[in-house]
């Protein structure tokens, strides 16, 4: 019997199906949009009735563009967006709108609590900084400001244990996303009451889910699901992951030499260790994948969400999924790096300077044009990655090479930039277009038997291809440009405070 994994991969706006066989094999994808809700400044929202129905559309879109039976498929996982909310309500709906990780209606959460020196008692159990999209601060901010969606929360999900919990009518907290959460003891894997009741809300202890690991049995495929997206009652749903933790896995990211860079609508990057890392300038320690490690991460929602706005407002233009650059290359290309002197600013959705930071351009002048500003664009993701490469290279010998994944790996110009900027060779992975669904569909294959663990599955099913690597010519060029890129970054940091949300 042929045997095949189905992973589902949540972002921001985007959904998609993708379907594997055990070699790591892509035999299809399916996507499909949910419609970004914006309330308020600040606010970002979808309906999370429409990204349930969504989900199941992609599956029964994936399977019947395969012809690949359902009978053949040994289990299914999702991966997703970290942070943000999705509340389940008490009387068996969702409570609220799902809120998405680029949500900042919550920034005077973190602050207030870093004054009032909550943060510094809790970070030796938290082992990561606090900020606006995480769990905490959003129901904090959801008791003090819509207290009866608060009062009516049954379960609080993250996107993919919300998707996860449709599928199988079952309620668990999965250990990748839940230790990214601010409500969570990482040290100790274990929620601790005291900790929520620090917050000022202690009531979300008896909200929260039983944890499960991605690769633990998480229920079946219910009767009514089935109907939904054409799958079998009983197919065996996995825990899934973080979909940050789900592009590293699909990296093969196994050992702590490896490091990786995802550049989508966040610009994550990341390492794992045996033991967090706290006491440094490094923001956030979660649990990995792989049982025994710890996520250290360094983020900000500062990528190709920035290049996807340029094109729709400016250019007046866009691309199918994210995935055309054709034409945005060429543009790019046609502007050597030493002759632009405008620079970026990525920060449209939120900041890794000040906390309340604005997207800019900085040094146009009436020669500059569109193409000019593109290639800003693409530096400026480049080198906010930078800024956390940096801080994770503070307290790790530098790798050989870094993995890169995201849209951004959809431009192969996009990558040169990133390995002239970064000064390292970069790796991506052949042969598979959606790699978070690839990590989800390897945690079906680890909780199915047929590896024992995610070493042996990436041994199997992922295949690495020739690095990048970076121009020594241009390597120099941007070692000044990031240097005024850091210098702008701090002179504005005077004037934000200034500026509302």
């Amino acid at each position: 019997m042929n045997k095949y994994a189905i992973g589902l991969d949540n972002g921001g706006t985007l959904i998609k199906a993708a379907i594997f066989d055990i070699n790591g094999k892509q035999h299809g994808v399916a996507s499909e949009s949910t419609k970004l809700l914006t309330p308020r400044p600040g606010h970002t929202e979808r309906d999370m009735e429409e990204l349930w129905l969504q989900n199941c559309a992609c599956i029964k879109k994936v399977l019947k563009e395969t012809g690949i039976s359902p009978n053949d498929v040994i289990g299914v996982a999702v991966c997703g967006h970290g942070k943000g909310l999705y509340a389940w309500g008490k009387d068996e709906k969702p409570a609220y709108n799902g809120i998405i990780s680029t949500d900042n209606r919550a920034w005077q959460y973190p602050e207030k609590w870093k004054k009032d020196g909550t943060f510094d008692k809790l970070y030796p159990r938290l082992c990561q900084q606090v900020i606006a999209c995480q769990q905490a601060p959003l129901l904090a901010w959801m008791k003090d400001n819509e207290r009866t969606v608060y009062d009516n929360t049954k379960w609080v999900f993250s996107v993919k244990d919300y998707i996860r919990f449709r599928l199988t009518g079952e309620a668990f907290c999965e250990a990748t996303d839940i230790s990214g959460s601010a409500l969570m003891n990482v040290k100790d894997a274990r929620f601790d009451k005291d900790l929520l009741e620090a917050y000022g809300i202690g009531e979300v202890y008896d909200k929260l889910a039983p944890i499960r690991y991605s690769a633990d049995h998480c229920g079946s495929i219910t009767q009514e699901t089935a109907k939904q997206t054409g799958l079998n009652v009983g197919t065996p749903v996995a825990g899934g992951m973080f979909d940050i933790d789900a592009c590293a896995i699909a990296m093969a990211v196994t050992e702590p030499e490896h490091m990786c860079t995802i550049t989508g609508t966040w610009s994550i990057n990341e390492f794992i260790s045996k033991t967090p890392i706290t006491g440094t300038a490094i923001a956030m320690n979660s649990l990995y994948a792989i049982p025994g490690y710890y996520l250290i991460e360094e983020c900000s929602a500062t990528g190709v969400g920035n290049l996807e706005w340029m094109l729709k407002n400016i250019s007046g233009s866009s691309f199918p999924n994210g995935s055309n650059y054709a034409d945005v290359n060429k543009m790019v290309a046609s502007v050597d790096p030493s002759d632009c002197e405008v620079y970026y600013l990525p920060f449209l959705f939120a900041s890794n300077t000040h906390h309340l930071a604005k997207a800019s351009f900085i040094g146009l002048t009436s020669f500059h044009e569109t193409k000019h500003m593109m290639r800003a664009v693409f530096e400026g993701a480049a080198f906010s990655a930078r800024t956390h490469i940096d801080r994770l290279l503070s307290v790790r010998e530098r790798p050989k090479t870094l993995r890169m994944a995201g849209g951004a790996v959809n431009s192969e110009l996009w990558i040169e930039i990133f390995a002239d900027v970064l000064d390292l060779p970069i790796e991506t992975v052949s042969g598979v277009s959606e790699l978070g669904a690839l990590g989800a569909a390897m945690s079906v294959s680890v909780a199915a038997g047929i590896y024992k663990d995610y070493t042996e599955a990436a041994k199997a099913m992922v295949r690495i291809d020739t690095p990048v690597k970076p121009n020594p010519e241009k390597v120099e060029i941007y070692k000044r440009k990031y240097e005024k890129y850091s210098s702008i970054c701090d002179a504005l940091n005077t004037v934000w405070d200034s500026f509302e949300v």
